[in-house]
């Protein structure tokens, strides 16, 4: 599998259209529930309901560590800045604390207590230590990675996600109603400096992401529904239907790096992709082993992963596409 190309200066429909799965790993023991590439290398992390987090370099379609989390379980993951460290929510409910984990000796560096309820959004500031969790108990709060005290507490309506934008200076929580409330992360305790009601949708918005460029955000709904939003304006640019997961689980969506494209897993087993300008249905795929509930972009390559009791890597066939279409 060769992902080693990096973004050509333009993915275009004809790129999309092609792709198809260059790798699948198949060995898991439950359904896939959360995924994280690194920012700045060819690194991916995966969360399992079989109670293991699992470490892959893309690039070379390479399993390089598994590790369990038996007594605790795990759930949501993301990548600190560095490549060898993770941090993870629990999936069991008597312990709804985060952990600060080095992959490489599997040792926890940090816990973080203060969640009375499961956390069903992480996210890792782009540019320094902190991150934020949305938890059940709705509540939003902001850590440090440097100190397990809770250094910023919110609270919401309703089940709660939250972003950062890619320059680390604005995140947004999402909750309760399509209320979309951002916040200046040096002034956060000051309250919102804006506030957006996406398009009447009174379904809990269960995923939220900024564009690279800033200029978007996308939402995914508790039933189906993924919205691109202008992220200065919050006017809602297009609609996208998706069936809900049948079994009640979240439906991850994701930009592609230069965010001309959405693509996201559907209930019906179908991975779909749409243009962010126009707002069409580039390509469909229904090959998927399960429902690809979870989905993203990898940062810097033609290449994406979705996952659902599989994981797998998704890149383009170079057979069907002469160089021109790539702008290689």
């Amino acid at each position: 599998m060769e992902v080693k190309r990096k973004m050509a200066l333009e993915l275009n429909d004809v790129v999309i259209k092609s792709m198809g799965m260059g790798a699948v790993f198949k060995d898991y023991g439950a359904k896939i529930n959360s995924l994280d590439f690194h920012r700045t290398e060819d690194l991916l992390v995966t969360a399992s309901d079989d109670e293991s987090i699992r470490l892959y370099d893309f690039a070379n379609a390479t399993l390089l560590k598994t590790i369990h989390s038996k007594k605790y379980g795990v759930d949501q993951i993301c990548f600190t800045h560095h490549t060898n460290s993770v941090i993870y929510s629990s999936k069991k409910d008597s312990d709804e604390s985060l952990r600060y984990l080095s992959l490489y000796d599997n040792r926890y560096l940090r816990y973080f207590k203060g969640h009375r309820d499961r956390v069903v959004s992480l996210c890792m500031s782009p540019k320094n230590d902190c991150f934020m969790s949305g938890a059940l108990d709705h509540t939003v709060r902001l850590w440090d990675l440097r100190t397990n005290v809770c250094q910023g507490l919110l609270r919401v309506r309703g089940r709660p996600a939250v972003a950062y934008d890619q320059q680390g200076l604005v995140f947004a929580v999402a909750m309760e109603g399509g209320a979309i409330k951002l916040f200046d992360v040096r002034s956060y305790d000051k309250g919102p400096f804006d506030t957006f009601l996406v398009g009447g949708d009174t379904a809990e918005v269960s995923g939220m992401k900024f564009s690279n460029d800033g200029k978007l955000m996308l939402l995914s709904t508790s039933n189906g529904h993924v919205y691109v939003v202008d992220a200065y304006s919050g006017k809602k640019l297009h609609g996208f239907s998706l069936e809900p997961n049948p079994d009640g689980g979240v439906l991850e969506a994701s930009f592609s790096p230069d965010a001309q494209f959405v693509i996201a897993g559907s209930g019906d087993g179908t991975l779909r992709t749409w243009s962010t300008l126009s707002g069409v249905e580039v390509s469909c795929w229904a090959n998927n082993a399960g429902v690809p509930a979870c989905v993203k972009w990898a940062p810097r390559r033609f290449m994406f992963a979705t996952a659902s009791m599989a994981l797998a890597f998704w890149i383009p066939d170079l057979t069907k596409l002469q160089r021109t279409d790539i702008g290689l």
